[in-house]
């Protein structure tokens, strides 16, 4: 047995089952012990918002054991009941772990006692977070039954099937351990050894970046095919400050204190997420110090950025004040940092947004970051790819949003099938996308449990990119990956997108999509949020322009009662806007115009629901109880947001661009 490994686990604590039966769960916090049932049921999709709400991620020690699951739907779950509760596993239903890319949601279990995750399936950045911290994980609910009669089950029971680069990182307890005794020579990568073969888009890129020679630095593979396991060279590496203090106390822990991130330049970090929690933070919050903590990672941060030579995209000052951040991250990664045929790393789920410029981009925990910064190389598993080739053309009051809220809704994606895909947009009606509609299909793939998203580089994003990169036109065409004739897709589907309406998700998830016009009765607004990195772009403001001119011809404004706010991804974005005149547009008709920001998106900024009866439809990516106030949070495109602002309910935007005769946010040249 290699040194340093584990061996075996066996069952010493409680077992914790996250039942619907809020009685059941109840009764198993005070103390009442369970034995697996089949017919029991069990919560699905259990986001880390849920695991670790957002307000629970200004803490980045093991003082998140005491609010592990205090965010599960229903609030049965208090401060400390995991931690001293004594369980050792939980147990879930299907797609334990999705939404966000945040460690502090397995790191939160395993502090509070947890060592077994046992749930129906697992959503793939949660799974490898676990796998990094040495938390087990497992679909395999017979294993469970075996534990209960007492059986202790060598580590393999929980290996079996993981490629094996993560099978060793789960046999030495984490990903910090691997690479000690990959650096010390104990243990060696598997070389990959598939032979010349027709590749995917993602595929060659993996192939294209894989370290062949660790030693030597040598890159590039002939070949890869799905399940191979690799480690692979980036090309931009990114956090946000709500991450990048637990990477860099990991970084500096494992390493020590004067380790330096590698190739500093072609590291990046943001100031986004927490920009205006002040505005919103409940006044019990603060009086835990939250507020001191949260501010504690901007400082964090900004040291960590000095120290390192990292470029730092901060707040931005207007008239001698602080008005809000530089962008959202993944906005200024489309806007200033990415390039096609590259590997782009980050610290927010939502990196695959980047895909949209025909990047292999996706999200990451701390500890792959973490390990990022010093080895300039990430562990990827080839991951198998679902194409969608979309054809027609889209209705005037319909757009990319609601493409992705029909697709999400596919039972493929409500059952599972797509964790760990990548999803590819191919097709006619792709080509006729700008590239902040594109942008909106590749940001949304990891809502359907995806890898990432990715939209294969064409002259419309070249013309994107020319003059906004140092490279010239010609350099920019020379690094477009193109997949191979005969590639093997795992899913093709067709969809014809004349044929979607309008849709919404209703709350609780993203893949809860209808058409509008299937809502039972009337939905009243209270809120109408236009913003993050999803609904904040630059087609998006054009979009909000065009209902709330329409609107106002029509001689109406935002409802009685509803607040419309509008908040910008990016200074260039807002930039963009004013120079449109659609501040007048929006002052006019009753917005609220916020700078850049991530925002009520995660709970921290102005559009936040504060009671669990306030309605809102949202622009933004996810609904995850909990993700954006306690209210109910419904999806919708930025058309559906503003219309609905207008009618002070969920409306499809029909009727009020039906004199629309131009659709602005359609066209190519959007966003250049």
């Amino acid at each position: 047995m290699e040194s340093g490994s584990r061996t075996s686990f066996r069952l010493t604590g409680r077992v914790l089952y996250l039942t619907k039966d809020p009685e059941l769960l109840r009764r198993q916090l005070e103390g009442e012990e369970l034995a697996w049932d089949p017919s029991m049921e069990l919560i699905d999709n259990i986001s880390t918002d849920e695991i670790t709400p957002g307000w629970v991620c200004y803490y980045y020690d093991e003082t998140l054991a005491e609010y592990c699951l205090i965010g599960l739907r229903g609030g049965i779950i208090k401060k400390d009941a995991i931690k001293n509760g004594g369980f050792q596993v939980v147990v879930s239903g299907l797609s334990k772990g999705c939404g966000s890319s945040r460690e502090t949601a397995p790191y939160s279990e395993l502090t509070a006692g947890i060592e077994l995750v046992v749930a129906k399936s697992i959503e793939k950045i949660y799974g490898q977070n676990s796998q990094n911290i040495g938390l087990l994980t497992t679909t395999d609910f017979s294993l469970l039954e075996r534990l209960q009669k007492g059986e202790e089950l060598p580590i393999s029971a929980f290996t079996e099937g993981l490629d094996p680069i993560s099978a060793r990182i789960v046999t030495y307890g984490g990903l910090f351990n691997y690479n000690k005794a990959r650096l010390a020579g104990q243990v060696t990568p598997p070389p990959c050894e598939t032979g010349a073969r027709p590749m995917t888009l993602v595929e060659k890129i993996i192939a294209r970046h894989a370290i062949k020679d660790a030693k030597s630095g040598t890159i590039g593979i002939p070949a890869v095919k799905p399940g191979d396991a690799l480690f692979a060279r980036t090309d931009v590496r990114f956090s946000h400050e709500y991450v990048t203090p637990m990477a860099a106390s990991l970084f500096y822990g494992a390493l020590g204190k004067d380790a330096k991130v590698r190739d500093p330049e072609t590291v990046f970090a943001f100031r986004d997420h927490l920009t205006f929690l002040d505005q919103i933070m409940p006044e019990e919050h603060v009086k835990l110090g939250l507020r001191e903590q949260a501010r504690s990672l901007r400082d964090v941060q900004e040291k960590f950025c000095q120290d390192q030579g990292i470029k730092l995209y901060g707040e931005v000052e207007r008239d001698g004040k602080t008005v809000g951040s530089e962008a959202i991250c993944h906005n200024k990664v489309i806007e200033e940092l990415a390039n096609p045929g590259e590997l782009v790393l980050g610290t927010d789920s939502h990196t695959c947004m980047g895909g949209a410029l025909g990047a292999f981009a996706f999200g990451v925990g701390s500890t792959d970051m973490a390990n990022a910064w010093f080895t300039k190389d990430v562990r990827v598993r080839v991951p198998e790819t679902v194409r969608f080739v979309l054809r027609g053309t889209l209705r005037p009051d319909v757009v990319a949003k609601d493409v992705m809220l029909h697709l999400l809704s596919l039972e493929f994606f409500r059952g599972g099938d797509g964790i760990g895909k990548v999803l590819e947009f191919a097709g006619p009606a792709v080509s006729a996308m700008n590239m902040d509609e594109r942008a909106t299909l590749t940001n949304m793939a990891v809502e359907a449990g995806g890898f990432t998203g990715i939209i294969e580089a064409d002259k419309v994003t070249i013309d994107y990119l020319e003059n906004r990169r140092p490279q010239s036109r010609e350099e920019l065409e020379a690094m477009i990956v193109r997949a191979d004739e005969g590639a093997q897709y795992f899913r093709s589907f067709e969809l014809d997108l004349s044929e979607i309406e309008p849709m919404v998700a209703t709350p609780g998830d993203p893949r809860n999509g209808i058409p509008i016009s299937q809502l039972e009765g009337p939905v009243k607004v209270d809120i109408a949020y236009g913003g993050s990195c999803t609904g904040g772009k630059k087609a998006d403001m054009d979009m909000y322009a065009a209902v709330l001119s329409a609107a106002l011809a029509q001689g109406k404004k935002v409802h009685e009662g509803v607040e419309l706010f509008i908040q910008f991804g990016s200074q260039e974005i807002r930039d963009y806007a004013f120079a449109k005149g659609y501040d007048k547009i929006f002052e006019d008709a009753g917005a609220k115009m916020i700078d850049p920001s991530c925002g009520a998106c995660i709970k921290a900024g102005p559009g936040v629901s504060f009671d669990a009866d306030q309605v809102t439809i949202s622009a933004i990516n996810r609904n995850f109880p909990g993700r954006s106030g306690p209210g109910k949070v419904y999806l919708g495109s930025p058309l559906t947001v503003a219309a609905s602002a207008i009618a002070g309910r969920i409306v499809a935007p029909a009727d009020l661009l039906r004199n629309i005769a131009e659709t602005p946010w359609a066209e190519p040249a959007v966003g250049a």
